[in-house]
């Protein structure tokens, strides 16, 4: 074991899982897998292929071996992260690569499949979104199992110290962290990684507190040292002093009182002190996730993404499959609304999912996807369509079409819903003839010119994420441009209120949903725009729902009036963020 170095270091990284842990360090080490490159002659090709297909078959059973084990010890939701990686083994695109690489150059199936594999891992290494971005992780995972079961190299595993640890790594592949040792696992810091990382997805379910995109902590630590994870703000301190640790661990017990009280506080009617009624809605995409909605006291599913249906399956769903998906949802909700959004994919997200014939593009978010490519591709719109109405008859169901850019692409999309209902009626399908329909507001063009989809549509719901980006030209994972993405620009704000009173003026209902509209920061200046329905993921509603419990209406509109008149968005934010520490400086 190397001598401990004594003094103390802070690195910044990204916050990724919420929580504070120390303990000795466990450095997770990937061994290195060489790849062989030879000449194969044409007479020995159909060998080769066959070895490939050989190892895709051995690296699928382990793939679903570790699947099992997961779901068996974290659930199906956690589990569902491997689906993506057994849909790279089956995506026929990069199988027929692999081989066309391999017959082109007369060259051995390894080298073909680390070629080929890299050309992924570069393409999705380069896209804007950072979700898909990520998945560049999960194609490097599989690609170093199959190049591991080709060649026959162990891929290495973690050194622990047999005790409760914080895991140390450059990356912690997804059948990695399905690997690690949890009873001894405390936290995790990784060189790279964002918040949509499979692996950070585990340590939330497993409320490990997490921090990656630290840069080179794996090459800082050594075996022995001891290190403290922060992930609330994203640092980690290596051999922290007396003081440091005392400090966090009165950081801990009150972030851990703080969490416990604003649970406690804001149990019961989500409302102003003056009595108004605000809507706090949940963001879900599975049955599973309708039921923590439910005990967490959302007033309904402002936000149901029907995409896992389809990225989490190696085939189409049916419209029975999706029909029964959407059933369950209503039928726990109850009397409660469920929005349900039409499908949102397209460009690289269905590069890996076969039937759909979709194509890499050079900026996919700004092309072929979402209401685009579902009036492009009528039967398969009709199928979703059809199955939703069906689900209509259980339940508070309502639905919403994604990236809607004006009036005549939703009178387009509205006829494909009429179509749908005359089926069903000349079918004798029950479903709701009064099924309410919304325009997703996320693009500017639909924002600009909300009042002419205010006849087609039931109620707006605004998409923050994309309409703050699109507005401001601002990729915000962008390290040199990240600063520019302001959700409390006058520009974003006065295009908020420009929706609200188009919407008010034609008798619209309107809500928002994304990253801003579950910040508990800018919630009362949304309520005081107007916006009266706000979505978020269930684990932020209770923090909302107290902001909202311990303010009054025209407070929040007072917020909505200095907003719309203040020039600089940073003196905006002071004032909205002055606003929230006062009113839970009582729960410190």
């Amino acid at each position: 074991m190397e001598p401990r170095n004594e003094t103390e270091r802070e690195y910044i990284g990204i916050a990724a899982s919420p929580g504070i842990a120390h303990g000795p360090v466990s450095l997770l080490r990937q061994r290195e897998i060489t790849v062989p490159s030879y000449r194969i002659r044409p007479d020995r090709m159909s060998e080769e292929i066959k070895r490939f297909e050989n190892s895709l078959i051995a690296t699928r059973k382990q793939i679903q071996e570790i699947r099992d084990e997961v779901q068996q010890s974290l659930g199906e939701s956690e589990a569902r992260i491997f689906d993506a990686h057994l849909l790279v083994l089956e995506d026929q695109a990069l199988i027929g690569e692999t081989i066309s690489e391999m017959e082109s150059a007369n060259q051995n199936v390894e080298a073909a499949v680390w070629a080929v594999g890299n050309r992924y891992i570069d393409a999705f290494g380069q896209i804007d979104d950072e979700y898909l971005r990520d998945r560049a992780s999960d194609i490097r995972d599989v690609l170093r199992r199959l190049l591991s079961n080709l060649t026959g190299q162990s891929l290495g595993d973690g050194e622990g110290p047999g005790t409760k640890h914080v895991v140390v790594a450059h990356e912690i592949a997804p059948s990695d962290s399905a690997c690690i040792d949890k009873d001894h696992l405390l936290g995790l810091a990784t060189d790279i990684g964002g918040k949509t990382g499979h692996t950070v997805i585990v340590a939330r379910s497993m409320n490990i507190p997490a921090v990656v995109g630290l840069g080179d902590i794996s090459k800082k630590v050594s075996p022995g040292d001891v290190i403290l994870i922060d992930g609330y703000e994203g640092r980690v301190v290596v051999n922290p002093s007396d003081a440091t640790l005392f400090r966090y661990g009165k950081l801990k017990d009150e972030h851990k009182s703080f969490e416990e009280r604003m649970i406690a506080s804001s149990r019961g009617v989500s409302q102003t002190k003056d009595g108004h009624k605000i809507r706090l809605m949940a963001n879900i995409e599975s049955e599973n996730e309708a039921r923590s909605a439910i005990e967490i006291g959302a007033d309904g599913v402002g936000l149901f993404r029907t995409e896992y249906l389809f990225l989490n399956e190696r085939r189409l769903p049916t419209e029975e499959e999706q029909y029964q998906a959407y059933r369950k949802t209503l039928e726990i909700l109850g009397d409660l609304p469920v929005i349900i959004r039409t499908l949102d994919l397209g460009g690289d997200k269905m590069a890996t999912i076969p039937g759909l014939a979709m194509h890499a593009e050079s900026n996919p978010f700004l092309g072929y996807r979402a209401i685009r490519y579902c009036l492009d591709s009528i039967e398969l719109f009709n199928t979703q369509l059809r199955a939703i109405l069906r689900a209509s008859a259980h339940g508070n169901a309502r639905m919403m079409y994604p990236m809607i850019s004006g009036a005549a692409e939703l009178a387009q999309a509205n006829d494909c819903l009429e179509r749908a209902k005359e089926e069903l009626r000349e079918e004798g399908l029950a479903f709701d003839e009064d099924i309410q329909v919304g325009s997703m507001i996320e693009i500017p063009s639909a924002a600009i010119a909300c009042d002419t989809l205010v006849s087609g549509s039931s109620f707006f719901s605004i998409g923050s994420n994309d309409l703050i980006q699109y507005l401001m030209a601002v990729d915000r994972l962008n390290d040199r441009v990240a600063h520019l993405y302001e959700p409390t620009h006058p520009a974003v704000i006065r295009t908020l209120d420009m929706i609200v009173k188009a919407g008010q003026c034609g008798g619209v209902d309107v809500s928002i949903c994304g990253e801003t509209a579950g910040d508990p920061i800018m919630v009362p200046l949304l309520i005081g725009l107007g916006i009266e329905s706000l979505s978020m993921s269930p684990g932020l509603l209770p923090n909302a729902k107290y902001v909202v419990q311990n303010m009054e209406l025209q407070e929040a509109k007072d917020l909505a009036a200095m907003a719309l008149s203040e020039p600089d968005g940073s003196v905006i934010l002071g004032k909205l963020v002055e606003f929230y520490d006062e009113r839970t400086a009582s729960l410190h």
